[in-house]
């Protein structure tokens, strides 16, 4: 199994503020459709131009009323960009990833607000990530989590997702440990249809992803794909200001048909 799911056995006996533990694997979803719309090597100019692409192969696959979640922080961005396009609602699929030893931007697991842990046991195992460091970055990126959630809901409530279409994003897929963990969270929330979007990723993890998801579309999925990054001009860093700023800014209803 490519992916392992960490949960608690009794949340109601865990102490405040700590994540989950003991763990249990997840049984393999019926596999959701995977459209990937080229394997073009040209890099987007940004993350804007990412999203208006994306809407473009949206804007004629949705019914009902929808509701656009980022992954923080990039995919936020995203997003809110998505939403104003679509004319959905704007929300956030709070995880935060694990990254690896030595390299904090590799992921290889990610948690959710939940304390429900996700990891990539092969880039976990071949870069040296044993037992005691993932839960030393666990506990670490789960307080990071929990700032970053008071921070959030603050100026942005949680969107209810029951039989709405949810469409899930980020700035592009690695590992996909991350954008696998949202998928699981956001999926608790039943919504009616669950639409995984993202503007690049290796095939081959994308074709994983999308045992998880009603329907995964990827702008891109070229040959040699190393780094989110290297498939974009402008890739800087997104602060939680900006996070912050564009939930403040969101769409405030659900798209209607």
């Amino acid at each position: 199994m490519w992916y392992t799911q960490v949960r608690g056995g009794d949340a109601g006996r865990r102490k405040a503020g700590a994540p989950a533990g003991g763990a249990a694997v997840r049984k393999g979803a019926a596999m959701g459709t995977c459209r990937i719309l080229s394997r073009s090597t040209q890099p987007f100019r940004d993350r804007l131009e990412a999203a208006r692409l994306l809407a473009q192969e949206l804007s004629n696959d949705l019914e009902g009323e929808v509701v656009v979640l980022g992954i923080p922080r990039g995919g936020v961005l995203l997003a809110r960009e998505l939403a104003d396009r679509l004319g959905a609602a704007l929300d956030v699929v709070l995880v935060r990833k694990l990254g690896a030893p030595g390299n904090p931007e590799l992921a290889i697991g990610a948690v959710t607000e939940d304390g429900r842990v996700v990891m990539h046991e092969a880039a976990a195992g071949s870069l040296g990530a044993d037992r005691d460091y993932v839960q030393r970055e666990t506990q670490r990126q789960y307080a990071v989590l929990c700032e970053r959630k008071e921070a959030y809901r603050g100026v942005s409530p949680r969107v209810p997702l029951e039989g709405r279409t949810a469409v899930v994003t980020d700035d592009g897929v690695a590992t996909g440990a991350t954008l696998l963990a949202a998928l699981w969270a956001v999926r608790d929330e039943a919504p009616d249809r669950l639409i995984a979007a993202v503007p690049v990723g290796p095939e081959g993890n994308l074709r994983r992803l999308a045992q998880d998801a009603d329907e995964l579309i990827c702008l891109r999925a070229p040959p040699g794909f190393a780094a989110v990054g290297q498939f974009y001009v402008r890739f800087e860093q997104v602060s939680d200001r900006q996070v912050i700023q564009a939930l403040r800014e969101r769409p405030g209803s659900a798209r209607q048909q």
